[in-house]
This record gives C-alpha cells, sequence and structure tokens, in this order.
C-alpha cells in the first residue's frame, strides 16, 4: 500500500516516515482494499502543549475513512489515528459480511 506523508510548516525526519508507514501498513491487516493512504502531520502554532495534530486519509474504494487527532507528539497522534482507523474498518468488514 502506498503512504503519502506530509509535513506542514516543518521537515520531517526519516525516523518519524518509517514509523507511520509501519503503523498505516498494519491496517491492512484489518482491511485488504485499502488503495492508499494521506498522512499529513501538522505543528499548530498554540501555547497548549497538545499542539501536533495528525490527518490520516485512508482511501477504500466507494468511501474514505479520514481520522484527526491531536497529541503532544507525532508519534502519539499516529498511534491514536491508526487505532481508531482499526475500529472503524473492522465495522465496515463487519457490515459488508452481514450483507
Amino acid at each position: 500500500m502506498k503512504v503519502n506523508v506530509q509535513s506542514v510548516n516543518f521537515n520531517i525526519d526519516k525516523g518519524l516516515v518509517e514509523f507511520i508507514e509501519k503503523k498505516v501498513n498494519s491496517l491492512e491487516k484489518y482491511y485488504d482494499k485499502i488503495v492508499d493512504t494521506d498522512v499529513f502531520l501538522k505543528v499548530q502554532q498554540t501555547s497548549d502543549k497538545e499542539n501536533k495534530s495528525v490527518d490520516v486519509k485512508l482511501n477504500i474504494p466507494g468511501n474514505d475513512l479520514v481520522v484527526k487527532k491531536q497529541s503532544k507528539t507525532f508519534e502519539e497522534g499516529v498511534m491514536l489515528a491508526t487505532e481508531s482507523l482499526k475500529r472503524q474498518l473492522l465495522k465496515k468488514k463487519e457490515k459488508v459480511r452481514a450483507k
């Protein structure tokens, strides 16, 4: 699966990209029809500690799943987003099976 990682207003390091790809690719275990994934990383200009924003968009035939998470670190945000997507994918798979 193709994973597009885009960082807004900062340069992303290779280790973070590999971490994101590993986490997002693990979603294929739950739903095998994922076309590709877009991950957007942003640093919000606030005094709040949770100023890292992670948006993950899964492109699936007939539907796109989008999750937005804010956290202290990008790694934590990616983990929260992939957990949320995992639940959504399992629900989607149950619906497909029920038909």
